[in-house]
């Protein structure tokens, strides 16, 4: 059995995407979709004294851009600002200085295209909570299909027998399954449980960008992601 999840990749991802990952055999990135506005590519949530604070990447893109395609506003500002942001909710972390010294150099790095900077974000949040899955980029494949049978085509294309989604928009709702029983290809929807973990300010807030996890529990981090429940329905 080969099984395979597939997601954009966005900015500062938050756990259900690194727990697809860690679930998969293969991981595909789909950098060659239609990019989002207000969505999660660009943009997360992070812990803040009151509640939670958008940290949002500007950009330039046209209606019909592909997320690879995406360009970072340069004459901006934004990474001084999140680097300051990160530092006046987190100091106080218990694991932020192990953690920061992963980003503080990605803040200093020059990206000219969003899908750069958030594969490296990603890369690195990956590598710290010791997820190992391979992975590829959409754009390698050269599938040209859309919606649903996109998917079918990369499961098909990568030899996956089973695919995990997401249970709710644009999941669930997005995919016909009876194209992928007909290619023999069982779909697993996860309706992720977020764990409740240490947080430096109470009460607790889930949803947000995985990097509050990794600020507040560090090495620790991994297993809570491992152990965290997912209801699974076919």
């Amino acid at each position: 059995m080969t099984i395979i999840s597939i997601h954009q990749p966005g900015y500062l991802p938050w756990l259900p995407f690194f727990k697809k990952i860690m679930d998969a055999d293969l991981f595909v990135f789909l950098d060659d979709v239609q990019y989002q506005k207000n969505g999660f590519m660009n943009r997360n949530k992070i812990r803040t004294s009151s509640n939670s604070l958008w940290l949002t990447v500007p950009v330039h893109a046209n209606l019909d851009s592909n997320l690879n395609q995406v360009t970072i506003d340069t004459k901006s500002n934004w990474p001084i600002k999140h680097k300051k942001t990160l530092l006046i909710n987190y100091s106080k972390a218990e694991y932020f200085v192990e953690i920061w010294t992963h980003f503080e150099a990605i803040y200093d790095t020059k990206f000219e295209f969003l899908i750069d900077l958030n594969m490296h974000i990603i890369t690195v949040m990956m590598e710290l909570l010791n997820i190992h899955t391979k992975t590829i980029l959409s754009s390698e494949l050269g599938i040209l299909e859309k919606g649903s049978n996109r998917i079918i085509e990369i499961c098909k294309a990568l030899g996956a027998d089973t695919y995990i989604s997401g249970s709710g928009l644009p999941g669930k709702p997005y995919l016909i399954l009876d194209d992928f029983a007909k290619n023999n290809i069982n779909v697993k929807f996860y309706d992720f449980q977020y764990p409740v973990y240490k947080q430096h300010f109470e009460p607790f807030v889930p949803n947000l960008s995985a990097i509050d996890l990794l600020f507040n529990e560090g090495n620790n981090s991994k297993n809570i992601l491992l152990n965290s429940k997912t209801s699974h329905s076919d």
